[in-house]
C-alpha cells in the first residue's frame, strides 16, 4: 500500500507541473494581451486629455495615432519603425518628441512590440524606460518585464519582477496572475518555500480571483516535493 501511495503521489506531482508548465507558457502570452488592452484604453484617454495642449504634444498625438492601427493590426514591425507612407514609428516618434506624454507612450508600445517580436532585451529596455502611475498600468509593465526575463532564461529577475508586479498592483485582476507565474518560476527553480508563500497569498489575499480557485493543488505540490 505504501508504495502505491507513493506512486501515486508521484503522478500526482508530475501532473501538477505538467499544469503549471502550460499555465506559465499561456499566461506568458496571456499577460502582454492585458497589458495591450491597457495601453489601447490610456491611449484613448491621453488623446482625450491632450487634445488641446501645446503645438508639440498635438505633434506627437498625431504621430502615436497613426501606429496604433499597425499595433492593433498585429503589425509589429512596422508599428516601431514606420512605413513608407508617412509614419515614423514609435521608436522614432519616442525619440523625436522626447518629453511628451505620447513618447511616454510610444515607450510602452515599442517594449510590447519588440517582445511580440521575441526581441526581450529591447523589449525590457523600453518598458523600462515608460513611466506610470497608475495602478493597473504600471504593475502591467512589471509583469511584462518579468515575462521578458523568463523567455530569456533569467529566471530570478523573472520571479522577483513578477512578484514586484504583484505587490504593486494588489488586485484581483493582476496580483494572482504574476504570483502564479512567480510560483512557476520559483517551482523549477526548486525555491520551494518562496513558491509556496506566492501561492499562499492568492488563496488568503486573493481568494475572489480565477487563480485561487484551485491553488490549494499547486501548493500542495510543492509542499509534496519538499519530501
Amino acid at each position: 500500500m505504501t508504495e502505491q501511495s507513493n506512486q501515486k503521489e508521484h503522478l500526482n506531482v508530475e501532473e501538477a507541473l505538467g499544469q503549471s508548465e502550460a499555465f506559465f507558457i499561456k499566461n506568458k502570452k496571456a499577460i502582454i494581451g492585458g497589458v495591450i488592452a491597457v495601453i489601447i484604453l490610456i491611449a484613448g484617454f491621453i488623446l482625450y486629455k491632450n487634445m488641446y495642449a501645446e503645438p508639440r504634444e498635438q505633434k506627437a498625438q498625431a504621430a502615436l495615432f497613426k501606429g496604433q492601427a499597425y499595433f492593433e493590426a498585429d503589425a509589429y514591425e512596422q508599428a516601431l519603425n514606420g512605413d513608407s507612407i508617412g509614419f515614423a514609428g514609435f521608436v522614432k516618434v519616442a525619440d523625436q518628441y522626447s518629453g511628451t506624454k505620447a513618447a511616454n507612450l510610444a515607450k510602452a508600445y515599442m517594449g510590447i512590440c519588440y517582445a511580440h517580436l521575441g526581441k526581450y532585451n529591447e523589449a525590457i529596455s523600453a518598458l523600462n524606460d515608460f513611466s506610470a502611475n497608475d495602478q493597473m498600468i504600471a504593475p502591467a509593465m512589471l509583469g511584462a518585464i518579468g515575462n521578458s526575463y523568463a523567455e530569456l532564461n533569467q529566471l530570478d529577475k523573472a520571479a522577483s519582477t513578477l512578484l514586484d508586479a504583484a505587490k504593486k498592483a494588489d488586485n484581483n485582476t493582476l496580483s494572482p496572475i504574476f504570483l502564479m507565474q512567480a510560483g512557476d518560476i520559483l517551482v523549477k527553480q526548486g525555491q520551494l518555500d518562496e513558491a509556496i508563500d506566492a501561492y499562499t497569498q492568492i488563496k488568503e489575499k486573493y481568494f475572489q480571483s480565477y487563480q485561487a480557485m484551485d491553488i490549494d493543488k499547486y501548493i500542495e505540490r510543492a509542499k509534496l516535493m519538499k519530501k
